[in-house]
Formats: C-alpha cells, sequence, structure tokens
C-alpha cells in the first residue's frame, strides 16, 4: 500500500521550531563557549537542599495523589498564608505540577476552547504561545517597550484595546522573564481593573517570585481585590532552591478553577514525582525557619551587580534587572542590525552565549529586541568572570 504523502506530525505544531535555548546551547557546545544563555544554576543547591532529597529517596516510592502530597501542599499552604496573610485551602485550591511550564500547558488545556484568545504581554516565556496553540487558542500581543529610562513599560490602554469578545485570559509574568521587571503595584491594579472589567482570567507566572532585589516586595495579582476568584498562580521550587532539574510546581487557584485544572492534569501526567514532592514539602519549612530566602536575595544581588558593571564596561548598555537572574543589555554600540547576528558573533567569536531576545516578541514587534541580548547570571562566580575577561576583550 502506498503511504499518504502528509506531514508526520500533527498540523498543530507544523509552525512550531526548535525552541531557542536547544538552539543556543547546541551552539555554545559547538563553540566551547560560556552558556550564560539557558536560565539554571550551574552549582548545587544548598546542603539543606540535597539533604531533604537524600531524605526523601528512603521514603514512600509510589504514586502520589492527582493533586500532590499533603504534606507538600500543607506547606504552600503555610507559606501563603504567611506572605499573602490569606487562608488558602490545602485540599480544594493548591495542585502540584511537573515544574511551571507543565503547570502552564495543563492550566492552558483546562481553560481554553478553540479561538478563545489569551492576551500574552511580551516578551513573552516561549511555552506560552505554544500551549494556546495546542489548545486551538489564539495569542494576542501587547508589548512592553523601555522608555528613555531604559525601564520596561505596559501601556494600559494598548492592553484595553487588544481585548475582543473572544479574549479569555491574560497571562502575567513578574518578575518577570527575560527583562527583569517588576511590575509595580500601580500597574498590577491597572491590570486587574482590566481583567475585571472584560471579566478575564489571569494566569500568574510567579516562579522568581524570591528573586527580587534593592528591596523590593513581590506582590501577587491574587491577592488584589476582585482578583483571587479569577487568578490561577503558577510557583516552583526550581528556581528559588536551584534544582530546576527536579521538576516541582505548583498552582494556586479557587476551588472551580483548581477542579477545572485536575481534569485536565489527569490526562496529562496524573501525578508528579512523589519522593521529590517529599523533599520539597521539607525544603520549605526549613526555608522558613532559617535565613535562605533573604540569604537568597543577597547571593544573587551580588552576581547581578557584578555582571551588570562588567556589560557596562563592555558597551553592552544594560536595562535594570529588578527581577530574576536576567539582564538585558542595549547592543548598539557594537554595531549590528539584529540581535541574532549578534549573539552568533559573541558566540563564536568570544565564547560566550546570549540568547538574541527577538525570539521572545511576536513577528510585528520582534523590531523592539533588534539592539538587544538577554544574558543569565545564575552562573558560578568563577564562570561570570571568565565570561567579564572574554567580554572585555572588544
Amino acid at each position: 500500500m502506498m503511504s499518504k504523502n502528509y506531514p508526520r506530525g500533527a498540523e498543530r505544531i507544523q509552525s512550531f521550531g526548535t525552541t531557542v535555548f536547544t538552539v543556543w546551547t547546541q551552539l555554545a557546545q559547538k563553540y566551547q563557549a560560556l552558556n550564560l544563555g539557558q536560565g539554571f544554576p550551574d552549582f548545587s543547591p544548598p546542603e539543606f537542599v540535597r539533604e531533604a532529597g537524600r531524605k526523601a529517596m528512603e521514603g514512600y516510592q509510589q504514586y502520589a495523589p492527582l493533586k500532590g502530597l499533603a504534606a507538600l501542599r500543607n506547606a504552600l499552604a503555610q507559606e501563603t498564608a504567611r506572605e499573602w496573610g490569606r487562608l488558602v485551602d490545602a485540599e480544594t485550591e493548591i495542585t502540584v505540577t511537573v515544574g511551571a511550564t507543565e503547570a502552564i500547558f495543563a492550566v492552558i488545556q483546562a481553560l481554553i476552547d478553540r479561538d478563545d484568545e489569551v492576551i500574552l504581554i511580551e516578551p513573552f516565556y516561549d511555552s506560552y504561545p505554544a500551549s494556546i496553540l495546542m489548545a486551538g487558542g489564539q495569542p494576542r500581543f501587547v508589548p512592553l517597550r523601555p522608555n528613555a529610562a531604559q525601564q520596561w513599560t505596559l501601556d494600559i490602554d494598548e492592553l484595553r484595546q487588544a481585548i475582543t469578545p473572544r479574549t479569555k485570559a491574560l497571562m502575567l509574568n513578574t518578575p518577570h522573564n527575560p527583562t527583569g521587571k517588576c511590575f509595580t503595584a500601580q500597574e498590577l491594579h491597572d491590570i486587574a481593573e482590566v481583567c475585571i472589567q472584560h471579566d478575564l482570567l489571569v494566569i500568574a507566572d510567579e516562579v522568581y517570585d524570591r528573586l527580587l532585589f534593592d528591596d523590593r516586595k513581590h506582590l501577587s495579582i491574587a491577592t488584589l481585590p476582585g482578583m483571587w476568584e479569577r487568578t490561577l498562580t503558577i510557583g516552583s521550587a526550581g528556581k528559588t532552591f536551584s534544582v530546576t532539574g527536579w521538576k516541582i510546581g505548583w498552582v494556586l487557584a479557587p476551588p472551580d478553577l483548581t477542579h477545572a485544572l485536575q481534569m485536565a492534569q489527569q490526562w496529562i501526567p496524573f501525578s508528579v514525582a512523589t519522593p521529590l514532592q517529599a523533599a520539597v514539602a521539607d525544603v520549605l519549612q526549613q526555608a522558613q525557619a532559617n535565613t535562605y530566602y533573604s540569604d537568597l536575595r543577597a547571593f544573587y544581588q551580588k552576581k547581578r551587580d557584578f555582571f551588570f558593571r562588567v556589560l557596562q564596561e563592555a558597551d553592552l548598555n544594560p536595562y535594570p534587572a529588578e527581577g530574576t537572574y536576567f539582564i538585558v543589555a542595549d547592543t548598539s554600540a557594537w554595531g549590528f542590525d539584529n540581535d541574532e547576528t549578534f549573539c552568533h558573533h559573541l558566540t563564536t567569536q568570544y565564547g560566550v552565549v546570549a540568547i538574541p531576545p527577538s525570539y521572545f516578541f511576536s513577528p510585528q514587534n520582534k523590531h523592539i529586541a533588534h539592539k538587544m541580548a538577554r544574558f543569565a547570571f545564575c552562573k558560578e562566580d568563577h564562570i561570570l568572570e571568565a565570561a567579564a575577561e572574554r567580554l572585555r576583550k572588544k
């Protein structure tokens, strides 16, 4: 029998390319370059985290419940009560996921129907549009733009204009990857007002909520008036505890949205690695009892300050990095026409990998990032120092 002449993959994935992180990690390996592109720590987590992992491997090893281990959900409820001043029900308002990326995917599959629109504030984490398209939805884009002070700003009127009768949800990431922006209280109130007015759901990606600098305080949009009942807040242990490979995330949401999420979750992974959930429950309790969170901020702020100066010395004008472990730099002084060409030159000629941030914009707005590059500073000090030496050769 003759085979049919059609692509083997489903139609919904035909527009997908290889993720930018795979592309640039392969380039880093090819040219033996220092990889400041992909955002994962290259150092071991603290000893109390490693010990919690070892201890958990001696415990229960079978399937966890769909919603997650009770010990982890209870630990998250206790932490949220301290941070938000609000009781979150561990039984009906918390779901454990396979990291934040699977949480995003499951939330979208649970809530977005064919032709529903989801507003993405760009630049965006690259899994957002893919998750929406696989659900049959349509992303709509509203860009952040840098002002004269190189601060990233959102035009709230542009956000309003992007809403149509098909708009169902808005994705909000703060602290923001890739810009390092932390949305201000006024910006969050303005966004909340728009979402309430148009009855939009909010999918709040807050995986960097512990990585804020210069004494900033994280504010979750779910805590604003009228927002809890329409918001799903996504968190993760990976960024906070330098265990990105553990892939333990969670979603906090009111009971009706939690139920919808779990109806999708049961057909995606069903359950999440049991011993790693137990380890994260232990780690969360210990982190609240010691100085880990303040130590973490100080640890990363030192790295940020160092690499900020490095970029300035290399004529790569850095934008303010208020949170996360990323810095976006203005590459204009190097004379390249676009960010991809610049990053390729940096990799092949200087042995330093950065990510071209135009990958995180829609086609109509890629020009915003053509004179930019994103660097990750979640690396060992000797790697950052080696990168500094290479960049100073300009």
